[in-house]
């Protein structure tokens, strides 16, 4: 009698070692891979609140106003294809009841339209491809993947620097928990506009230089912690003009203690959130252990089959042959 190996047994052990090899790749190789942001973005972010608005027509801030704060982010595929980064274009528009519905962004109270350019895989700036302003931080619009514990640079397009988003726990939106940062900023100039003197307190002058000022009474975002999407934010604008070399603001452009995400828009970010971290989570955790555990049983049952064998008669030899 002898023993012999059957195809089944090897076959049992062959993918079992297989899997056994996948699962770390899937794990070390595949899934950072699957972390990159998209170069096809097409995504709209609404805040309302309300607050304080100079009226060009009546020529004075009017408190009390509706503000909606729309924020559309669509990428630049051509672009991002030729640069190897993702390209993205955003236009930002503030408009109160009076101009909403605009049939041109144009229309808006302000309309502020900027390209960020952006490292697929570490979310970081890249200086390319026409981008204006030139953007810096480790996060805008959005955080890297695998976020962290700790404080960020955050990129505050208003004020044309970063601002430091300390981290502040957990926070659960619209169900789901992601984490939570705060950051303010400080009144800071940020440029200057000619405006009629009479808005700065100078009547006998009929155009001044005046200095422009922006502070945040506070900037709130709460951010998924694998990809990094923000599933709410809230910012408290505040910009003014102050004469040239004031110390005092002479005129309220916008003053908004609180415009937050609409409940729309967390739960479209939160539902993006889900699924995005669903696929990454997919990749990078229940496929490998899946793939560990299921190779490991594999190997081990199929080594035992491979070990035992088939125990089989010898064949009779052919007559005349030695035995």
């Amino acid at each position: 009698m002898r023993r012999t190996a059957s195809p089944l047994s090897l076959v049992v052990l062959g993918f079992g070692t297989f899997l056994l090899v996948l699962a770390p790749l899937l794990a070390w190789y595949v899934q950072p891979r699957a972390a990159v942001n998209p170069v096809d973005i097409d995504t709209t972010a609404v805040y309302t609140g309300s607050g304080s608005v100079f009226d060009l027509d009546r020529v004075e801030t009017v408190p009390g106003q509706a503000i909606t704060v729309t924020q559309r982010v669509r990428g630049n595929v051509e672009a991002s294809v030729d640069s190897g980064n993702a390209v993205w274009d955003v236009i930002t528009t503030v408009d109160t009841d009076a101009s909403l519905p605009a049939a041109d962004p144009h229309d808006a109270l302000d309309f502020s339209p900027h390209r960020w350019v952006l490292d697929r895989r570490t979310t970081k700036p890249v200086h390319c491809c026409e981008e204006k302003p030139r953007i810096e931080g480790e996060a805008y619009l959005k955080f890297p993947f695998d976020v962290q514990k700790r404080s960020y640079q955050w990129w505050d397009n208003t004020l044309g620097d970063t601002v430091v988003m300390r981290y502040r726990g957990t926070e659960k939106v619209q169900g789901y928990t992601g984490y939570r940062f705060t950051a303010s900023v400080p009144a800071t100039k940020t440029g200057t506009r000619l405006v009629p003197g009479t808005l700065v307190d100078q009547p006998d002058r009929p155009q001044v230089l005046a200095e422009e000022w922006y502070s945040n009474h506070g900037l709130e975002l709460v951010v998924d912690q694998a990809t990094g999407r923000v599933i709410y934010a809230q910012t408290g604008p505040r910009r003014t003009l102050r004469a040239p070399g004031g110390d005092e603001d002479a005129a309220v452009l916008l003053d908004a203690e609180k415009l937050a995400f609409t409940t729309a828009t967390q739960k479209e970010a939160v539902r993006q959130a889900e699924r995005d971290s669903g696929q990454l989570r997919m990749v990078g955790e229940t496929l490998p252990v899946g793939a560990a555990v299921a190779g490991f049983v594999l190997a081990v049952v199929g080594g035992i089959l491979v070990a035992r064998g088939r125990k089989e008669e010898e064949r009779p030899g052919l007559p005349g042959t030695a035995r």
